[in-house]
């Protein structure tokens, strides 16, 4: 922490211009007014984040890469929950494609991109970030449909599958709606001698107010109604499930507790931090050791919160016995494109032919409201 006294406003202009993706200020200001410095956060966030951010980068562009694959050519999308998986995979994808912007930027210790790409990449994130909440809520609400109204969900489910492309646009609108304060406010801007792309507040009468109100609408869209939906719609699906005669509810219930208890691991440190970072918007008497312990919080919880996006194929797609039984096939092909120089008696066009044998007879024996995981 200097000695030295600095001039209250100026210090606190600096400090309030920093909002969101973990980036923080080398300074803030403590209980005495001086400037307290955050440059050993910096150090320790150019190490770990772009780390972090590389391998979630790369197992969940894997992962969603693979179920897009997997629904594309091998599995029809036959239920709505498919087609919420399927554009749950689209958009996990467009948002690990921004890690790497993010990862140079904490590596570096600057924003090196123009403002143009500093908007877009702001957008897109914040833009699938809430699209995959928004479908997550689809999902379990589609679920609870299924398995809750079993009596009236043939008839809900393909009157949404019938209008499905309109279902999907309109989760889409209402994330870039919700997400349409990144693109105004982002911008790229230079402070200490470096550039950061942070939303910028300075434009508007009650900066602090307007920050507060976007905050409030990350934690509302972003984690609160995903919650609420989630906790009220696997609860009664949890309470059917034990109720009904079935061999394999047990086998359920295991996988929706998964659902339920990775997300809250992945989202409710985040959310907490955001919600500590929303109360002390504007003060002035924290300490040094409370900002520095906020920033360090800020910096592992966000990227457990992005871990989230790696998950979700595991959680809702390869757990799941039929979609496993795709993907399978998935690697047979890419064996036998492989090996059909080497092959003797075994054709690729013979693996073909079994291929779609089997799955005709699994989409016969399915139903029209069958889902790509286990429920």
């Amino acid at each position: 922490m200097s000695g030295d006294p600095v001039n209250f406003s100026d210090a606190f202009s600096l400090n309030e211009d920093y909002f969101g993706s973990g980036n923080s200020s080398d300074y803030v200001l403590d209980d005495n007014a001086l400037l307290c410095s955050l440059q050993e956060v910096r150090t320790f966030s150019g190490l770990f984040v772009p780390i972090a951010y590389s391998l979630i980068c790369i197992f969940g562009l894997l992962g969603n890469v693979l179920v897009v694959v997997t629904f594309a050519f091998y599995k029809k999308a036959k239920s709505m929950t498919d087609v919420y998986l399927l554009n749950m995979a689209v958009a996990d994808i467009l948002f690990v494609l921004t890690l790497p912007f993010w990862a140079v930027s904490h590596a570096t210790g600057t924003w090196l991109f123009s403002n143009a790409t500093c908007k877009l990449m702001k957008g897109i994130y914040a833009v699938n970030f809430n699209c995959g909440m928004l479908l997550l809520t689809c999902v379990s609400t589609d679920r609870y449909i299924a398995i809750v109204q079993a009596t009236k969900s043939f008839r809900l489910r393909s009157r949404a599958l019938a209008h499905r492309r309109a279902i999907c646009l309109v989760v889409w609108g209402a994330s870039v709606l919700i997400s349409s304060w990144t693109f105004m406010f982002s911008q790229k801007y230079s402070v200490q001698g470096g550039a950061v792309c942070e939303p910028r507040f300075q434009a508007v009468s009650d900066p602090v107010r307007w920050k507060l109100l976007m905050l409030g609408l990350q934690l509302l869209f972003g984690f609160f109604v995903p919650l609420v939906f989630m906790i009220f719609c696997y609860m009664f699906i949890v309470r059917t499930l034990v109720q009904a005669q079935n061999s394999k509810r047990h086998k359920a219930i295991r996988v929706i507790i998964a659902v339920v208890l990775v997300f809250l691991a992945c989202q409710i440190p985040h959310n907490m931090v955001l919600l500590v970072t929303a109360a002390q918007l504007g003060r002035t008497d924290r300490s040094c050791q409370s900002a520095r312990l906020l920033a360090y919080s800020k910096n592992v919880t966000e990227v457990l919160a992005f871990l989230h996006c790696c998950l979700n194929p595991v959680l809702y797609a390869f757990i799941g016995q039929k979609f496993r039984s795709y993907f399978l096939k998935i690697v047979k092909d890419l064996w036998c494109l492989q090996r059909k120089q080497k092959a003797s008696g075994f054709s690729c066009s013979r693996l073909h032919s079994e291929t779609f044998t089997s799955r005709q007879n699994s989409e016969t024996v399915d139903n029209e409201n069958a889902s790509s995981f286990t429920m």
